[in-house]
């Protein structure tokens, strides 16, 4: 020990002798010390004990604090006590020939009262100077002087009861290394070896239980709880140790209260009303003294919020009576929590015979209980100087005679409401193993000692240090039937009980065991019972907000309360945070993960596929109907007419066009998107060439026409087909390099969140580049169009060419803006992109072919080749028909284009009658044509009328000599 430490020893002990020479007298007659009750009870070796025999009351300074008897921890824990110390007496194999005796005092339940009591503890180690001595200042009544025998010190000490009053003995008795085991302190702070090196307990730190309490309170659902802490180190410290383990379970605290020392009714009404400013924090964790639970549930009463709080009491609660007492509806579904024990076998029986003294029955006797003179199997109780205070309180009777408003008590009163309180095993253990220690103490030290004595080496009393090892080594099986054991700190391990207080069928309040926890919670939760039923469904709520549904997250505005917000749609939650998933993902069911999206394709069912299948389907079989109208009747004026290899030609690029549609609509593969790359291209390209081609024709006819008769090169069917294939293969080549460069595959887009698209890979750039000349061919084809929208009416194909690219022109300038913004859409696009082909293979159909193959199948009368003579209209019966001829005229050559098909007007074949021709042909001119001769030409070759195919006969017409520009001439066939 220290310097400053010696030194403080010895000033308290010479305040404990100052006090103890004047206050320390002894009555005889009662076992009573002047000042104060204790108990002392002779033996071998001294058991020292300290319990709260009495509440805690604020009295005048200078007054012990103590009130009412408490009967469970007060009472029944003493007698505890010295049943414990009568059965190891009574064993032979415990500490045989060694008899314990007692020490025990009261600590009124104040910390500060029980450090005042503890001074009788060290007051004997005070008065070892020698085994004895002279006071020649003292003489007896024989005339001798007496002869002065100081009290053996304690050994140990069982106790105490609150941690606050075990903390302040502690100090105490670790300066004069006494052991100490307590029976129901349970501060977290007594584990602390460097400040309470002889402290041991055989109940579990509060650390345990709290953990206890948060698994009970997250078991029943609840978030949103309060808690009451008493002041000092039990309630401050269980609380600390409650809401640092609740944080894991994500409960929150609304309030937290503390009862202070010496609180007032109206401080209890105060912190009622803070606890119901939450309304929604219905549970209340107590760490809170039996008698200040009581004052708390009777503000409950008077608030009027009895059902509204559902309170979780610790082990100071337990299953005791006391804090319910006479307001068992305001506990009501309270659950409570108790270290594990079973009841202390024979305690009842040994209690429950118990009587106060009357008279003089224990006269001479004060360590022992005597049998009752009258009553069999009962004992008049002489060792505890409180039981009779605590027989008239319990009783509402008087020993006094006359007493007023009491009735006098005959000492034979029935204890009809008695329970054994939770902790009175504790003390029994408790008492055990500072034997156990004992004996195996006396088992290594004594061994010259015969029949297990106590030998001189430990008298007056084992070393404190030597005897707290021993202590700390035992193992046993306490009476309760489980194993006594410390841990390094002095601490038992942590079992315990769960309860709730529930009223039964016959209307009275029980405790009723729902649940246990070693290490993990074990809790029947069927068994609960609360105000609207039993069972899980009915457990009350104690939650600020309720959890947010499946894809939202909390916005809190103050712990465990909180707003819920949605995540989107493509998002996940993930602690209280969204994250969006990875495109191609999306949330699953919980909203707790991201999972593959499958790809989508559209089907043929789809509205999106339907109605461009349907439209192309139609166009499919249009466009067969037309081809076959053209086979059939191919050699027909009309259809020779209309340049018969350019229109089929055109008839596969329309063809082509509505079965792209099949190809675009049809699940991606490597296949389908080769065929897509060089088809999608292709038909247009077949189209579109096939009409610039002859355009471009009929274009370079009329500009040739105007300048010479010379006819204008490459305008035979051969070399249109070959100009037509030539720019096709342009499309062809650019379509294969494409390939090359960038191979076709599939791929998946992602559009918009949760769509994952299987598609052909193919860039925006290789698209744009492989309808740009398209586009091209298109702006070529109506430049030509417009260039030859002058040309004499009856030879109108050149409009309908031109409707058809205006009309087209149109489409694609509305498909772009479509198809490019839209990119979120796959549907659109693909749908867009359909009927644009579609449309314009529609409109080509359309206006080149429709009014061909109406002539040919409903006006058969202008299908009909011309006279050998053009100069003369003929009548036949079935009509008449006039054309238009252009000639082109050069030296010794001549060339007449006559348009009879596209667009010459017409009138229905007059009714049958004689025949009448007319010459419609100058003399001149058939006088120039009768003296040209036959085979004469200008390079030498015969002289020969060639007929356009846009004409269906080769007129001779006149030369005009010099002339540039052709002339039309007007001729009437049949």
């Amino acid at each position: 020990m220290s310097d400053c430490g010696a030194l403080l020893m010895l000033l308290l002990l010479l305040a404990v002798a100052a006090v103890a020479s004047q206050a320390y007298q002894v009555n005889r007659n009662n076992g009573v010390e002047d000042g104060s009750k204790l108990i002392r009870i002779v033996g071998d070796v001294i058991f020292g004990g300290i319990f709260p025999m009495h509440e805690q009351v604020s009295g005048p300074l200078g007054q012990p604090p103590c009130g009412a008897v408490k009967e469970e921890k007060g009472v029944q824990r003493l007698e505890a006590m010295l049943y414990a110390l009568d059965q190891i007496n009574a064993d032979e194999q415990l500490l045989p020939n060694t008899t314990l005796g007692a020490l025990i005092l009261d600590s009124c339940s104040s910390d500060t009262y029980a450090l005042d009591q503890s001074m009788e503890f060290v007051r004997s180690y005070m008065n070892q100077v020698g085994t004895s001595r002279d006071i020649t200042e003292y003489k007896c009544e024989n005339g001798k002087s007496p002869i002065y025998e100081p009290h053996k010190p304690v050994t140990g000490v069982i106790g105490a009861s609150f941690s606050g009053v075990s903390i302040m003995v502690a100090n105490i008795l670790r300066l004069f290394k006494i052991p100490q085991i307590s029976y129901a302190s349970t501060s977290t702070e007594l584990s602390d070896k460097s400040r309470f090196e002889y402290f041991s307990r055989v109940v579990p730190p509060d650390n345990f239980q709290a953990q206890a309490m948060v698994e009970v309170i997250h078991r029943l659902g609840w978030k949103y709880v309060s808690t009451v802490a008493v002041e000092g180190d039990y309630g401050e410290k269980g609380i600390a140790s409650f809401v640092s383990l609740s944080a894991e379970y994500n409960i929150c605290v609304a309030v937290s209260e503390k009862i202070m020392r010496n609180a007032k009714p109206e401080d209890f009404e105060r912190i009622v009303e803070h606890l119901d400013s939450k309304r929604n924090a219905r549970g209340v964790v107590l760490f809170v003294d039996e008698d200040n639970i009581r004052k708390l549930l009777q503000a409950t009463i008077k608030a009027n919020k009895t059902g509204h709080f559902m309170w979780v009491g610790s082990d100071s609660w337990g299953a005791k009576v006391h804090p319910v007492r006479e307001q068992e509806f305001a506990a009501e579904g309270a659950i409570t929590i108790l270290p594990f024990r079973n009841s202390l076998e024979g305690f009842d029986n040994y209690y429950k015979s118990l009587l106060p003294r009357l008279g003089r029955e224990c006269e001479g006797v004060h360590e022992r209980n005597v049998p009752h003179r009258s009553i069999p199997g009962k004992y008049v109780n002489c060792r505890n100087v409180w039981f009779r205070e605590f027989w008239s309180q319990h009783h509402k009777c008087s020993f006094a005679a006359g007493e007023t408003g009491l009735k006098k008590c005959t000492g034979t009163e029935e204890l009809v409401d008695y329970k054994q309180e939770g902790l009175v095993p504790f003390v029994a253990d408790a008492v055990y193993a500072m034997a156990h220690g004992v004996h195996n103490v006396i088992d290594d030290v004594c061994l010259d000692s015969p029949a297990h004595q106590l030998c001189d080496s430990l008298k007056p009393a084992p070393q404190g240090q030597q005897l707290l090892q021993y202590i700390r080594n035992v193992t046993f099986v306490g009476r309760q039937g489980t194993e006594i054991k410390f841990n390094a700190d002095g601490d038992a391990y942590g079992y315990y009980n769960i309860y709730q207080y529930q009223r039964g069928e016959d209307g009275r309040y029980n405790y009723t065991l729902i649940g246990s926890w070693k290490e993990r919670l074990d809790l029947e939760i069927n068994m609960t019972q609360w105000a609207t039923g039993a069972g899980e469904a009915h457990i009350p709520r104690s939650i600020c907000s309720d959890d947010c549904p499946l894809g939202q997250i909390r916005n809190f505005q103050e712990p465990c309360c909180w707003s819920c917000v949605a995540c989107r749609e493509d998002a996940y939650v993930f602690n209280d945070s969204c994250r969006r998933c990875e495109p191609g993902w999306a949330p699953d069911e919980t909203k707790s993960r991201c999972i593959k999206l499958s790809a989508e394709v559209i089907s043929w069912t789809n509205p999106w596929a339907i109605v461009p299948l349907v439209f192309a389907s139609i166009g499919i079989l249009g466009t067969i109907f037309t081809g076959a109208v053209f086979i059939w009747f191919n050699r027909t004026p009309v259809i020779m007419a209309s340049g018969r290899e350019l229109c089929f030609v055109l008839l596969v690029g329309i063809l082509s066009c509505y079965l792209m549609s099949f190809v675009i609509l049809s699940q991606p593969t490597k296949w389908n998107c080769t065929i897509l790359r060089i088809g999608l291209g292709l038909c247009l390209s077949l189209c579109y060439s096939a009409i610039l081609t002859k355009t471009n024709r009929i274009s370079r006819i009329f500009n040739q026409g105007r300048k010479s008769i010379k006819r204008p090169s490459y305008t035979s069917p051969k070399s249109q087909v070959a100009i037509s294939v030539g720019i096709t293969s342009v499309q062809l080549v650019g379509a294969i390099i494409w390939l090359i460069i960038e191979p076709p595959d599939t791929s998946e887009i992602y559009p918009y969140p949760l769509t994952a698209v299987l598609t052909c890979r193919v860039s925006t750039f290789a698209l744009m580049m492989s309808l740009v000349y398209n586009m091209l061919l298109i702006l070529l084809c109506t430049l030509y169009a417009f260039k030859t929208r002058k040309i004499p009416e009856n030879f109108n194909e050149a409009k309908y060419i031109g409707f058809t690219m205006y009309s087209t022109c149109i489409v694609w300038l509305a498909f772009i803006p479509i198809y490019f913004g839209t990119n979120n859409d796959y549907k659109i696009q693909i749908a867009s992109m359909c009927m644009c082909i579609n449309i314009s293979a529609t409109v080509a159909l359309g206006c080149l072919f429709t009014p061909k193959v109406y002539i040919v199948l409903f006006q058969p009368y202008k299908n009909i080749r011309p006279g050998p003579s053009n100069s003369c209209q003929q009548s036949t019966g079935v009509g008449y028909r006039q054309g238009y001829s252009m000639r082109f005229s050069a030296p010794g050559r001549s060339q007449t284009m006559q348009s009879v098909t596209s667009g010459s007007r017409s009138s229905p074949p007059p009714s049958a009658g004689p025949t009448t021709t007319t010459a419609a042909t100058s003399s001149g001119t058939s006088q120039q044509q009768a003296a040209r001769p036959k085979h004469a030409s200008t390079n030498g070759e015969p002289q020969r009328t060639q007929t356009d195919p846009a004409t269906t006969t080769s007129t001779p017409v006149s030369t005009t000599t010099g002339a540039a520009s052709p002339t039309i001439e007007d001729s009437t066939v049949s």
